[in-house]
């Protein structure tokens, strides 16, 4: 491609083979992501908490209209799917009071002030469980509501389980129950395991198992 070609090329873009024209100074911008875009024109913070915190900002759209976004702030969270070498995961029973109701979920916890999700993972898993892992492996990351929340979750496979006591926050009552992976993935399909990041995790942890 002569220089000419490549100069045409920069300034047109590309088509890909969905037909999204790429800026090639930047291949994974869109030129329809400006028309999708929002600007803030302000902010104003609503409630600072432990765990989350709140604030509306005003947004223009792209046609000119003003509206309000509603933004709950989150430091992050990791979530451990935990297998030992007979195959069982651990898996934690606690009540949930923005349900009303107990849940059964894989060990999980909010990231500390700049922890590293890594090493968030290993210590979750300890205090709520009491097993100590050799191997923390990252299966993926993912936000888990986009249309309000800034929260990533990083998900973990944690093997080579050591037994140890439990270590639970003073405010976490949390029972510890091991299943088989082939019966929490049928709990998923039951509905009996109702938690997004733990199906998530189940699964992404089966996909990792069948892989390997």
């Amino acid at each position: 491609m002569s220089m000419t070609d490549t100069k045409a090329l920069s300034q047109k873009g590309r088509r890909t083979t969905d037909g999204c024209r790429v800026l090639v100074r930047k291949p994974s911008c869109c030129v329809w992501e400006g028309r999708l875009s929002e600007e803030v024109v302000s902010s104003r913070r609503v409630f600072d908490g432990t765990v989350v915190s709140l604030r509306v900002d005003r947004v223009r759209l792209s046609g000119g209209r003003v509206t309000d976004r509603e933004i709950v702030e989150h430091a992050g969270a990791v979530g451990v799917v935990a297998l030992d070498d007979g195959g069982h995961v651990l898996l934690v029973k606690q009540f949930r009071s923005s349900l009303g109701r107990m849940l059964l979920e894989i060990p999980a916890g909010t990231l500390g002030e700049g922890e590293d999700p890594r090493v968030c993972a290993f210590r979750e898993l300890r205090e709520e469980t009491g097993y100590s892992a050799e191997e923390m492996e990252e299966l993926y990351a993912f936000y888990s509501s986009p249309g309000f929340s800034n929260e990533r979750i990083w998900l973990y496979l944690a093997t080579a389980l050591n037994a140890g006591p439990q270590m639970p926050e003073g405010d976490e009552i949390i029972e510890v129950v091991k299943v088989l992976l082939e019966r929490a993935l049928e709990m998923v399909a039951t509905g009996e395991i109702c938690d997004g990041k733990s199906i998530l995790g189940l699964l992404a942890a089966q996909a990792k198992m069948c892989i390997s």
